[in-house]
């Protein structure tokens, strides 16, 4: 997840032989992509290095484009 919105161009997407469903994203400041798996977790990368995984059961990790991991949990 971007940390402003940011439109985008999907530039590809597929499911994959565990109905794993992925997309490539081409934004004006580059390129990321969004995983969205079958048991629910999730992961985006963004065009600025940062990335973001939900693992579908309350808790998500963030790390910016210099590392630092960041993880919240809602449980």
């Amino acid at each position: 997840m971007s940390s402003k919105s940011e439109d985008y161009t999907v530039t590809g997407r597929g499911t994959n032989s565990q109905g794993n469903k992925w997309d490539n994203r081409q934004y004006s400041s580059g390129s990321g992509y969004h995983y969205s798996n079958s048991d629910g977790s999730y992961y985006y990368q963004n065009p600025n290095g940062s990335t973001y995984h939900n693992d579908g059961k309350g808790k998500s990790t963030y790390t910016t484009p210099s590392g630092h991991k960041v993880k919240k949990s809602t449980q």
